[in-house]
């Protein structure tokens, strides 16, 4: 980590993403290096800028409606610059948190994409060359309907502008007219960023396009072939973006809108630089399924910062379920719903799961289309096309839209029905490219050639089957061809949402009639792709595989059989979906979502933590925080009679080991700690009583309770022990049976039994798959147990049946009685475990019944591991930091050993 203090004469930094140079330290990602491998990790370097935007003074008169107030440009050191030792990855909660003080300006919404939504055209005489105006065609401008105002944009220039220079005249002007904030990108790096990682690696990714497919070349060096520099001018563009972003942010008040894959890295660096901000992401394009994801090499990455958001969004439920997937397959993280809500649990933060397609801009169409010029073009087209049946296409240019599919199928359907040729015209109209390519060179010449070949078979005098309008479109012309078109056809192979056919619907209802009876009843008809975003909400649309061309040739001819009432049942259920789903809608459920998501902010007490794009931010309870030395070694030198409870698993011994055996250095500490005669130690497991006997045997003071406490024994040469229950074990009888046929039908799954238990274990299963298999055979043994005596309990990827009255919590409290009636009670109890059975000894401790009592001046510390709702108190990173506390507790009851000035070594060092 490189940090350089802001002296608060200067004005604002920004950062540039950048490999550590010779000589920076190196650090370890706990998350991704367990190992405590030592790993390089790209970390951020500051660079002097001048970009900073200066306050803004309206001049007379009301501002633009989307003008905001902006607050002057405090000389604030950058928060990284809070960090005192640059290779410690975890600060210590602060109220500041490196933000700014509050400010009374008014909550804004601050909506980041790509591009401003701004038209530029050249003008000698202008400022900078040339006359901005807003493009209220821009996607931007109208993903930000519904939002409360006032609202700021924060993107690139337009491509005509984007040779400007860096200008905080020009970024003033801009603000103050257009509440547009530019991001000012050098051409080399937006196009190594925009052309080079956007375009041709990453969208081709999320629309399952991997290296080996047929346009990427073969051999790995294709289009989409990954390229870590273009990935470090993705992340340099992104650090880009968040800087404009932070110098405008006022993080108690606004809001975040940030949108698509272009600037997906943004919300882990705007979350570094602004750990309380509220953040959106949305994303439009597709989220493809996990084992696709799953070929990106920087994949981790990507999921950590969508998971820096406060939510995230994307057009359908398939989209997120495959998120979703990712999520837990690669990160290990899960989700849940709850009324109808789906969260992620995130280091202490809940990431909300939004699910809702993008809606058309009625008011911007209903102007458009009620305009003279919009009639007069549709009368043209009605007269062009009079006695035909007009099919309508409107692509972009790319190699997912499926245009050479949707002219295969027209050429299937003039030579099946011979009866169509001169009565059906397919009017096919290309989007201007967005970014240039051998791929889209290729897709448009193979379009035009497949035009010429189809209208030379079928045309006739007067007729040719395929128009294929090439030509960039005015929207009054557009908008005259959906009104004017009998059937739209999307045949894209993969889509993030495709509005076409919502806008043909809009404009099928409240178009200009070329002819008709006016007030009669509109209709339509929709032959549209099953792998389009859009294809749930459209019930009522021809739905096709594009990839079977016989499928569209059949689809098109059924929309051209549906009959004058059906065509208008489909137009009005399509219509109201549309009216009542617009991009108002969508921007105002969108903003609700997302107030919910950060209403805690505020108060939240935060620790940031890691580096890069690793880094994020954890989210502590009000009381809860990490166990350090100096909360526990002054009580422990101080105590004479104290109990120690450790978990086995995932505690003492590392998760995702093979070898269960514990290491000699894990022997020794625990002989150390036996050997001092004020401790009792005891390790408190649900493993059986022999494996734990054998693998703790060098222990020779050690005591056990095995079986969540069913078993224990107080040392190594004392007898085992168990409570007078009369616990029968035919219920073995009903379980065995039900856990065996789970075991047949899971793969990686399998049953440990024990003495008093029966145990599902699902961790080398697929994780989905096991996951749900596990809720599945729960509530199965649920309905057969009923009657029995037992409980049926989900831990830590295993389903376990135990007979009932035993548990963690009464083991604990029975080894504290025992103490008692030895006249020895504790006065220092330390419990520690990470699992959902932990918790019974929790509340054991920290919350004593009436019937169970220990000293009330005892010193008392429950710790959990990791970050995460818990009854503990304190909390842990991991068994290396268990074993270090444990060492920690040993020297400082040595004579002469460190009480508070003693640290726990920094696992990121």
């Amino acid at each position: 980590m490189i940090v350089t203090e802001t002296p608060e004469s200067e004005t604002v930094e920004s950062t540039e993403f950048v490999e550590p140079e010779p000589g920076v330290e190196l650090v370890v990602d706990p998350e991704e290096n367990q190992d405590k491998q030592l790993t390089m990790i790209p970390c951020f370097k500051k660079k002097s800028s001048r970009r900073g935007c200066p306050a803004v003074k309206y001049p007379g008169g009301r501002p633009h409606p989307l003008q905001i107030p902006t607050r002057t440009q405090t000389k604030r050191p950058h928060p990284c610059a809070a960090q005192v030792a640059p290779a410690a990855a975890m600060s210590s909660p602060s109220s500041s948190d490196g933000e700014r003080p509050p400010s009374p300006v008014e909550a804004r919404r601050v909506v980041v994409t790509h591009r401003l939504p701004l038209r530029a055209e050249p003008n000698p005489d202008a400022p900078h060359g040339f006359d901005f105006s807003l493009d209220t065609d821009a996607l931007p401008l109208q993903l930000s309907r519904g939002l409360p105002r006032p609202v700021v944009f924060v993107g690139a220039l337009p491509s005509a502008a984007a040779s400007i220079p860096a200008s905080e005249e020009l970024a003033a002007d801009l603000l103050e007219r257009f509440s547009c904030s530019p991001v000012f990108l050098g051409a080399g790096l937006h196009k190594n960023f925009y052309d080079g990682f956007c375009k041709h690696y990453l969208w081709p990714m999320l629309h399952y396009l991997l290296p080996l497919g047929p346009f990427s070349g073969g051999g790995g060096g294709g289009l989409n072939n990954f390229k870590a520099e273009l990935y470090r001018a993705y992340l340099t563009a992104n650090t880009q973006y968040a800087d404009r972003v932070y110098e405008l942010l006022n993080p108690n008040e606004d809001l975040v809108f940030i949108h698509d894959y272009h600037l997906w890295a943004l919300p882990t660096i705007l979350r570094r630089k602004s750990p309380r901000a509220r953040i959106g992401f949305f994303l439009h394009s597709p989220f493809p399924s996990s084992e696709v994801f799953r070929a990106i090499p920087a994949r981790e990455d990507l999921l950590r910062a969508l998971l820096n958001a406060d939510l995230v969004g994307f057009h359908t439920y398939d989209y997120a379920r495959h998120f979703l997937s990712a999520c837990c397959r690669l990160l290990g993280v899960n989700s849940h719903t709850r009324h109808g809500n789906i969260g992620i649990d995130y280091f202490g933060r809940v990431v909300v799961v939004k699910i809702l397609s993008v809606g058309v801009d009625m008011s911007q169409l209903r102007m458009v289309l009620s305009s003279p010029e919009t009639a007069a073009k549709a009368k043209e087209i009605a007269a062009k096309f009079a006695g035909r049946k007009v099919l309508l296409g409107v692509d972009d240019i790319d190699l997912f839209k499926g245009i050479d599919l949707k002219l295969s199928a027209m050429e299937k359907l003039l030579e099946s029905q011979k009866g169509l040729r001169g009565r059906v015209v397919l009017v096919q109209i290309n989007n201007p490219a967005r970014s240039p390519g051998r791929d889209i060179d290729a897709v448009r010449a193979e379009v035009k050639a497949m035009r010429d070949r189809i209208n030379a078979r079928f045309s006739l005098p007067g007729y040719d089957p395929i128009v294929l309008i090439d030509d960039p479109l005015t929207m009054h012309e557009k908008l005259a061809f959906y009104t004017s078109a009998d059937i739209c056809i999307v045949t894209a192979v993969r889509d993030g949402l495709n509005r076409i056919p919502y806008i043909y619907t809009a404009c099928r209802q409240e178009g200009p009639l070329a002819s008709g009876v006016a007030g009669a009843p509109r209709e339509s008809a929709i032959v549209l792709s099953e792998f389009v975003g859009c294809s749930p909400s459209l019930s009522g649309a021809v739905r096709v595989n594009p990839w079977n061309v016989d499928d569209v040739a059949d689809g098109m001819e059924s929309a051209l059989l549906l009959d004058v009432r059906d065509r208008q049942m489909r137009q009005e259920k399509h219509y109201k979906y549309v009216i009542t789903h617009d991009i108002a809608y969508w921007g105002r459920s969108l903003d609700q979502d997302l107030l919910r998501a950060g209403e805690d902010h505020a108060s939240m007490n935060i620790l940031s933590v890691g580096f890069a794009m690793s880094s994020r931010i954890v989210v502590l309870g009000p009381n809860f925080q990490k166990l350090s030395p100096g909360d526990i070694n002054p009580s422990y030198h101080r105590t004479c009679n104290r109990l120690i409870l450790l978990d086995y698993d995932g505690t003492v011994m590392p998760e995702g080991v093979t070898v269960r055996y514990p290491s000699q250095e894990l022997i020794r500490v625990l002989n150390e700690l036996c050997s001092d005669p004020k401790n009792t130690v005891f390790v408190v497991s649900g493993r059986g009583k022999d494996e734990l006997a054998e693998w703790l045997a060098p222990c020779e003071r050690l005591g056990i309770s095995a079986e969540h406490g069913y078993f224990t024994r107080w040392s190594r040469d004392s007898p085992w022990e168990s409570p007078n229950l009369v616990i029968g074990l035919d219920w073995k009888s009903l379980v065995e049976p039900v856990m065996k046929h789970y075991t047949d039908v899971t793969d990686g799954s399998y049953i440990e039994a024990k003495e008093t238990a029966l145990v599902w274990h699902y961790e080398e299963a697929d994780p989905d798959f096991g996951s749900c298999q596990a809720k599945d055979l729960q509530d199965h043994l649920l309905s057969v147990l009923a009657k029995e005596p037992v409980c049926v309990k989900s831990g830590h990827k295993i389903v376990e049946v135990n007979p009932q009255d035993v548990g963690k919590g009464i083991a604990v409290r029975n080894l504290i009685a025992t103490m008692g009636a030895r006249g020895s009670l504790p006065d220092f109890i330390l419990c520690v475990g990470d699992d959902r059975s932990d918790e019974d000894m929790f509340a054991a401790i920290t919350k004593p019944s009436s019937n169970f009592a220990f000293q009330e001046s005892a010193e008392i510390f429950a710790c959990t591991l990791g970050n995460k709702p818990s009854l503990a108190k304190y909390y842990l990173e991991d068994s290396d930091d268990v074993l270090k506390m444990l060492k920690g507790l040993m020297d400082s009851s040595r004579p002469g050993g460190a009480l508070q000035t003693q640290v726990f070594e920094d696992p990121f060092e």
